[in-house]
């Protein structure tokens, strides 16, 4: 038996949610809105979280400034059930905000990084990541740490049992390198969104990229939005569309997805089970103002599925 289930280590945040404005007001005035929220932020953080509110044990690496905001984040992780043995108090620093200007259509966001910095994955001990089964990988950033993430992972496989899914994310700096597929031999779950796979791979639709990355041996599950989700094994496709719901906030529904899907994953579930399960979690995340704030406990979840069949 493992000491967690899932060790989760990345981006931790306030987020500050204000939804129905599409224009910042002119200088010198003043508009009042009907509503603002405070929520947990962070793609790591928010799928930390689902996981925990699936019945599952995850761990959480990263830090958080001393602060009211630094405490009312530790409250909530304790209090969905994250492990918070690992998180860093930093005395002095502030915690990040993110400010999010929100639809149901888009959404734009003012980051405030604050003193708390993403865990270097040299940081990561593996130690202690071999007391889960699995870890989650986010942060990944191209050139600027492409070398260090494949040394963990190659450590990662030659040293441990743990098995690793991973969220590549946005390449801000427009590189789109091919170099990202020396990772891949390296992953159980590869984890993209569509318009990332098409960038990476140079394909023409997610269906062709998913089975170019699988060819590496991991499962490559690709995330379309509102179509729903595809993943590929062993050259063949598994498709599930997705769910139509009321949406009021599309902020983490990529990172619930991943909740969902790595749950299956986790469980001994079939590929298309994984991918109903990241889409249902998904869905209903958009539901509610909030990247976790909807997200479902296990029950709500299947009965949400269960009505949609």
């Amino acid at each position: 038996m493992k000491k967690w289930d899932v060790f989760v280590f990345g981006d931790i945040n306030i987020d500050l949610l204000i939804p129905g404005v599409s224009s910042l007001p002119p200088a010198g005035e003043e508009w009042e809105v009907p509503r603002m929220r405070t929520e947990p932020g962070g793609g790591a953080l928010l799928f930390a979280l689902g996981l925990a509110k699936l019945g599952m044990k995850p761990v959480f690496l990263g830090s958080v400034g001393e602060d009211i905001y630094g405490d009312y984040l530790k409250n909530r992780m304790e209090e969905t059930g994250v492990d918070c043995s690992l998180l860093e108090i930093r005395s002095g620093a502030q915690t990040g905000i993110s400010i999010s200007f929100t639809d149901d259509k888009d959404r734009c966001f003012l980051t405030f990084r604050g003193g708390c910095t993403v865990p270097d994955i040299r940081e990561v001990s593996l130690e202690q990541v071999s007391c889960a089964r699995h870890i989650h990988l986010t942060g990944y950033a191209e050139a600027q740490n492409h070398d260090v993430y494949l040394a963990f992972l190659q450590r990662l496989r030659r040293e441990t049992d743990v098995t690793v899914s991973f969220d590549v994310g946005w390449d801000s700096s427009g590189e789109w390198s091919r170099r990202i597929y020396e990772l891949f031999p390296y992953l159980d779950i590869l984890l993209m969104n569509e318009t990332e796979c098409l960038h990476y791979s140079g394909k023409s639709t997610a269906c062709e990229a998913a089975l170019d990355f699988a060819e590496s041996g991991c499962l490559a599950a690709i995330k379309l939005g509102k179509k729903g989700a595809l993943c590929c094994r062993e050259g063949q496709i598994f498709a599930r569309e997705g769910f139509s719901v009321p949406v009021v906030d599309t902020t983490g529904a990529g990172d619930s997805f991943n909740a969902g899907f790595v749950y299956g994953f986790l469980n001994g579930k079939d590929p298309e089970t994984c991918l109903e399960l990241g889409n249902g979690c998904g869905a209903l995340s958009c539901t509610g103002l909030g990247g976790n704030v909807m997200f479902p406990t296990l029950e709500r979840l299947q009965d949400f599925l269960d009505r949609k069949a």
